[in-house]
Protein backbone atom coordinates (compact mmCIF):
# COMPACT_ATOMS: atom_id res chain seq x y z
CA UNK A 1 0.00 0.00 0.00
CA UNK A 2 1.29 3.56 -0.95
CA UNK A 3 2.61 5.62 2.20
CA UNK A 4 -0.72 7.67 3.16
CA UNK A 5 0.51 11.24 3.66
CA UNK A 6 0.67 12.50 7.32
CA UNK A 7 -2.97 14.91 8.43
CA UNK A 8 -3.27 17.33 11.05
CA UNK A 9 -5.74 16.21 13.21
CA UNK A 10 -8.58 18.14 12.24
CA UNK A 11 -11.87 16.18 11.17
CA UNK A 12 -12.34 17.56 7.28
CA UNK A 13 -15.45 15.71 6.88
CA UNK A 14 -18.15 15.87 8.80
CA UNK A 15 -21.45 13.26 8.83
CA UNK A 16 -23.88 16.36 7.49
CA UNK A 17 -21.53 17.44 5.21
CA UNK A 18 -22.00 14.83 2.62
CA UNK A 19 -24.00 15.75 -0.40
CA UNK A 20 -26.65 12.77 -0.23
CA UNK A 21 -28.25 13.70 -3.97
CA UNK A 22 -24.90 14.48 -6.24
CA UNK A 23 -22.41 12.24 -4.51
CA UNK A 24 -18.99 13.64 -6.62
CA UNK A 25 -17.52 10.32 -6.34
CA UNK A 26 -20.43 8.36 -8.30
CA UNK A 27 -22.57 9.03 -11.30
CA UNK A 28 -25.44 6.46 -10.91
CA UNK A 29 -28.54 7.48 -8.82
CA UNK A 30 -28.84 7.02 -5.32
CA UNK A 31 -30.67 4.02 -4.54
CA UNK A 32 -30.41 3.87 -0.52
CA UNK A 33 -29.65 6.62 1.57
CA UNK A 34 -29.62 7.04 5.46
CA UNK A 35 -31.04 10.16 6.97
CA UNK A 36 -30.05 10.86 10.55
CA UNK A 37 -30.01 7.28 11.50
CA UNK A 38 -29.72 5.84 14.89
CA UNK A 39 -29.82 2.58 16.45
CA UNK A 40 -30.06 1.69 19.93
CA UNK A 41 -29.82 -1.30 22.03
CA UNK A 42 -31.93 -0.56 25.03
CA UNK A 43 -29.93 2.44 26.21
CA UNK A 44 -26.69 1.47 24.27
CA UNK A 45 -26.28 3.03 20.91
CA UNK A 46 -25.27 0.88 18.18
CA UNK A 47 -25.24 3.73 15.53
CA UNK A 48 -25.48 7.10 15.80
CA UNK A 49 -26.77 9.62 13.88
CA UNK A 50 -25.64 8.23 10.33
CA UNK A 51 -26.15 10.16 7.17
CA UNK A 52 -25.13 8.54 3.88
CA UNK A 53 -26.24 7.63 0.26
CA UNK A 54 -25.67 4.12 -1.57
CA UNK A 55 -25.76 4.40 -5.10
CA UNK A 56 -27.15 2.26 -7.76
CA UNK A 57 -24.78 -0.39 -10.01
CA UNK A 58 -21.93 0.65 -7.36
CA UNK A 59 -20.40 -1.82 -4.74
CA UNK A 60 -20.11 0.11 -1.34
CA UNK A 61 -17.61 -0.86 1.34
CA UNK A 62 -18.73 -0.73 5.51
CA UNK A 63 -15.40 -1.02 7.08
CA UNK A 64 -14.48 -0.33 10.54
CA UNK A 65 -13.31 -2.23 14.07
CA UNK A 66 -15.02 -4.89 15.65
CA UNK A 67 -18.10 -3.41 17.30
CA UNK A 68 -17.88 -0.07 15.26
CA UNK A 69 -21.95 -0.73 14.10
CA UNK A 70 -21.41 -1.93 10.50
CA UNK A 71 -23.19 -5.10 10.86
CA UNK A 72 -25.66 -3.21 12.84
CA UNK A 73 -25.98 -0.58 10.09
CA UNK A 74 -26.01 -3.08 7.00
CA UNK A 75 -29.40 -5.28 9.25
CA UNK A 76 -30.95 -1.57 9.44
CA UNK A 77 -31.35 -1.35 6.06
CA UNK A 78 -33.59 -4.45 5.26
CA UNK A 79 -35.37 -4.29 8.64
CA UNK A 80 -33.82 -7.44 9.99
CA UNK A 81 -33.75 -5.72 13.38
CA UNK A 82 -37.74 -5.90 13.50
CA UNK A 83 -38.03 -8.86 15.31
CA UNK A 84 -35.08 -7.60 18.50
CA UNK A 85 -37.56 -5.48 20.82
CA UNK A 86 -34.80 -4.37 22.64
CA UNK A 87 -33.34 -2.06 19.30
CA UNK A 88 -35.11 1.03 18.76
CA UNK A 89 -34.64 3.19 15.78
CA UNK A 90 -34.72 6.37 14.87
CA UNK A 91 -33.90 8.81 11.31
CA UNK A 92 -34.92 7.10 8.02
CA UNK A 93 -33.80 4.50 5.24
CA UNK A 94 -34.94 5.44 2.43
CA UNK A 95 -35.54 3.03 -0.74
CA UNK A 96 -35.31 5.50 -4.30
CA UNK A 97 -36.71 7.78 -1.88
CA UNK A 98 -39.55 5.95 0.12
CA UNK A 99 -39.00 5.45 3.89
CA UNK A 100 -38.66 1.70 4.77
CA UNK A 101 -39.78 2.21 8.10
CA UNK A 102 -42.97 3.58 7.36
CA UNK A 103 -46.19 1.84 9.08
CA UNK A 104 -47.51 1.43 5.61
CA UNK A 105 -44.59 -0.27 4.25
CA UNK A 106 -44.26 -4.60 4.43
CA UNK A 107 -41.24 -5.61 5.87
CA UNK A 108 -41.37 -8.22 3.68
CA UNK A 109 -41.71 -6.74 0.58
CA UNK A 110 -38.53 -4.60 1.40
CA UNK A 111 -36.77 -8.20 2.46
CA UNK A 112 -37.89 -8.91 -1.38
CA UNK A 113 -36.32 -6.12 -2.27
CA UNK A 114 -32.94 -6.15 -0.39
CA UNK A 115 -31.53 -9.30 -0.07
CA UNK A 116 -29.07 -10.33 2.71
CA UNK A 117 -25.67 -12.69 2.13
CA UNK A 118 -24.70 -13.61 5.77
CA UNK A 119 -21.01 -14.27 7.28
CA UNK A 120 -21.42 -17.88 7.10
CA UNK A 121 -23.27 -20.11 4.67
CA UNK A 122 -26.83 -20.53 5.01
CA UNK A 123 -28.07 -23.33 2.75
CA UNK A 124 -31.04 -25.44 4.01
CA UNK A 125 -28.25 -28.67 4.29
CA UNK A 126 -30.79 -31.35 3.51
CA UNK A 127 -32.86 -29.49 1.11
CA UNK A 128 -32.15 -30.02 -2.13
CA UNK A 129 -30.00 -27.39 -4.47
CA UNK A 130 -32.82 -26.89 -6.75
CA UNK A 131 -35.14 -26.12 -3.76
CA UNK A 132 -32.99 -24.18 -1.99
CA UNK A 133 -33.14 -21.70 -4.92
CA UNK A 134 -36.35 -21.06 -5.02
CA UNK A 135 -37.49 -21.28 -1.38
CA UNK A 136 -38.13 -17.58 -1.93
CA UNK A 137 -40.85 -18.10 -4.08
CA UNK A 138 -42.29 -21.30 -3.51
CA UNK A 139 -42.91 -19.77 -0.09
CA UNK A 140 -45.16 -16.47 -1.61
CA UNK A 141 -46.95 -19.20 -3.89
CA UNK A 142 -45.20 -19.61 -6.99
CA UNK A 143 -45.52 -23.07 -8.16
CA UNK A 144 -44.94 -23.13 -11.92
CA UNK A 145 -42.57 -25.74 -12.48
CA UNK A 146 -41.42 -24.00 -15.95
CA UNK A 147 -41.24 -20.16 -14.16
CA UNK A 148 -38.92 -22.26 -11.09
CA UNK A 149 -36.65 -23.94 -13.25
CA UNK A 150 -35.69 -20.78 -15.06
CA UNK A 151 -35.86 -19.09 -12.00
CA UNK A 152 -33.05 -21.67 -10.57
CA UNK A 153 -31.25 -21.64 -14.10
CA UNK A 154 -30.87 -17.70 -14.06
CA UNK A 155 -30.01 -17.50 -10.26
CA UNK A 156 -27.28 -20.47 -10.38
CA UNK A 157 -25.89 -18.99 -13.64
CA UNK A 158 -25.48 -15.42 -12.13
CA UNK A 159 -24.19 -16.80 -8.78
CA UNK A 160 -21.26 -18.69 -11.11
CA UNK A 161 -22.66 -21.85 -9.89
CA UNK A 162 -24.84 -23.83 -12.56
CA UNK A 163 -21.93 -25.43 -14.66
CA UNK A 164 -21.01 -26.77 -11.28
CA UNK A 165 -23.80 -28.08 -9.79
CA UNK A 166 -26.37 -28.70 -13.42
CA UNK A 167 -26.20 -31.95 -13.09
CA UNK A 168 -26.79 -32.67 -9.19
CA UNK A 169 -29.22 -30.29 -8.59
CA UNK A 170 -31.70 -33.19 -6.69
CA UNK A 171 -28.58 -33.24 -3.83
CA UNK A 172 -28.49 -31.67 -0.63
CA UNK A 173 -27.57 -28.29 -0.71
CA UNK A 174 -25.36 -29.41 2.50
CA UNK A 175 -23.50 -31.52 0.65
CA UNK A 176 -21.30 -28.87 -1.66
CA UNK A 177 -18.40 -26.97 -0.51
CA UNK A 178 -18.15 -24.20 2.05
CA UNK A 179 -17.50 -21.88 -1.06
CA UNK A 180 -20.05 -23.55 -3.25
CA UNK A 181 -22.87 -22.40 -0.48
CA UNK A 182 -22.16 -19.11 -0.21
CA UNK A 183 -22.41 -19.08 -3.73
CA UNK A 184 -25.89 -20.90 -3.67
CA UNK A 185 -27.26 -18.50 -0.62
CA UNK A 186 -25.96 -15.96 -3.25
CA UNK A 187 -28.06 -17.47 -5.86
CA UNK A 188 -31.08 -18.02 -3.39
CA UNK A 189 -30.97 -14.02 -2.85
CA UNK A 190 -30.85 -13.76 -6.38
CA UNK A 191 -33.82 -15.82 -6.96
CA UNK A 192 -36.36 -13.15 -5.71
CA UNK A 193 -34.95 -10.52 -8.06
CA UNK A 194 -33.87 -7.86 -5.32
CA UNK A 195 -32.27 -4.74 -6.32
CA UNK A 196 -30.23 -4.36 -3.61
CA UNK A 197 -27.58 -7.30 -2.39
CA UNK A 198 -26.44 -6.71 1.55
CA UNK A 199 -23.54 -9.31 1.87
CA UNK A 200 -22.37 -9.23 5.67
CA UNK A 201 -18.36 -10.86 5.65
CA UNK A 202 -19.38 -13.15 2.45
CA UNK A 203 -15.92 -14.21 2.68
CA UNK A 204 -14.74 -14.55 6.29
CA UNK A 205 -14.85 -18.29 6.36
CA UNK A 206 -13.59 -19.26 2.97
CA UNK A 207 -10.54 -20.49 1.49
CA UNK A 208 -8.28 -17.83 -0.89
CA UNK A 209 -10.20 -19.39 -3.86
CA UNK A 210 -13.32 -19.42 -2.47
CA UNK A 211 -12.99 -15.84 -1.90
CA UNK A 212 -11.53 -14.95 -5.08
CA UNK A 213 -14.44 -16.14 -7.03
CA UNK A 214 -16.79 -14.44 -4.49
CA UNK A 215 -15.34 -11.27 -5.12
CA UNK A 216 -15.10 -12.22 -9.12
CA UNK A 217 -18.76 -12.58 -8.50
CA UNK A 218 -19.44 -8.80 -7.07
CA UNK A 219 -17.83 -7.19 -9.93
CA UNK A 220 -20.31 -8.97 -12.36
CA UNK A 221 -23.16 -8.34 -10.16
CA UNK A 222 -22.56 -4.65 -9.11
CA UNK A 223 -23.49 -4.26 -13.20
CA UNK A 224 -27.30 -4.81 -12.40
CA UNK A 225 -27.46 -4.49 -8.36
CA UNK A 226 -26.18 -2.30 -6.04
CA UNK A 227 -24.36 -3.85 -3.22
CA UNK A 228 -23.33 -3.19 0.28
CA UNK A 229 -20.54 -5.32 1.82
CA UNK A 230 -19.06 -5.29 5.40
CA UNK A 231 -15.74 -6.46 5.43
CA UNK A 232 -13.25 -6.85 8.06
CA UNK A 233 -10.43 -7.22 4.97
CA UNK A 234 -9.22 -4.18 4.06
CA UNK A 235 -7.19 -5.49 0.70
CA UNK A 236 -10.65 -6.81 -0.23
CA UNK A 237 -12.89 -3.44 0.61
CA UNK A 238 -9.92 -1.71 -1.42
CA UNK A 239 -10.62 -4.29 -4.32
CA UNK A 240 -14.55 -4.73 -4.74
CA UNK A 241 -15.60 -1.72 -3.44
CA UNK A 242 -16.08 1.62 -5.59
CA UNK A 243 -17.09 3.76 -2.56
CA UNK A 244 -16.77 3.05 1.66
CA UNK A 245 -17.91 4.02 4.39
CA UNK A 246 -15.12 4.12 7.76
CA UNK A 247 -17.45 3.68 10.58
CA UNK A 248 -16.00 3.94 14.64
CA UNK A 249 -18.29 3.82 17.95
CA UNK A 250 -21.35 3.79 16.19
CA UNK A 251 -20.46 6.99 14.07
CA UNK A 252 -19.66 7.55 10.41
CA UNK A 253 -16.19 9.31 10.82
CA UNK A 254 -15.47 9.05 6.72
CA UNK A 255 -17.27 8.30 3.36
CA UNK A 256 -15.79 8.95 -0.27
CA UNK A 257 -14.25 6.87 -2.88
CA UNK A 258 -12.57 4.24 -1.91
CA UNK A 259 -9.20 5.02 -3.82
CA UNK A 260 -9.34 8.20 -2.24
CA UNK A 261 -10.14 6.73 1.20
CA UNK A 262 -7.78 4.43 1.37
CA UNK A 263 -4.59 6.52 -0.10
CA UNK A 264 -5.45 10.37 1.25
CA UNK A 265 -8.08 9.92 3.86
CA UNK A 266 -9.22 13.13 5.20
CA UNK A 267 -9.75 11.75 8.63
CA UNK A 268 -7.07 11.17 11.16
CA UNK A 269 -8.94 8.44 12.45
CA UNK A 270 -9.52 6.94 9.14
CA UNK A 271 -5.52 6.80 8.26
CA UNK A 272 -4.93 5.40 11.64
CA UNK A 273 -7.24 2.54 11.08
CA UNK A 274 -6.09 1.87 7.39
CA UNK A 275 -2.54 1.53 8.45
CA UNK A 276 -3.08 -0.88 11.24
CA UNK A 277 -2.44 1.76 14.13
CA UNK A 278 -5.81 0.18 15.50
CA UNK A 279 -8.15 -2.06 14.83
Amino acid sequence: MEKIPEKNKEIIIKNDSIDMANCPTCSTKVRIEAKNLTIKYGKEFGVKNVSVPIHDKNVTALIGPSGCGKTTFLRCLNRMHDLNKKVSISGQVLLDGQDIYDSKVNPVNIRRKIGMVFQKPTPFPTMSIYDNVVAGLKLVGIRNKSLLNEVCEKALTQAALFDEVKDRLKSPGGSLSGGQQQRLSIARALAIEPEVILMDEPTSSLDPKSTLKIEDLIFELKKNYSIVIVTHNLPQAARVSDCSIFMYLGELIEYGKTEKLFKNPSDKRTEEYITGKFG
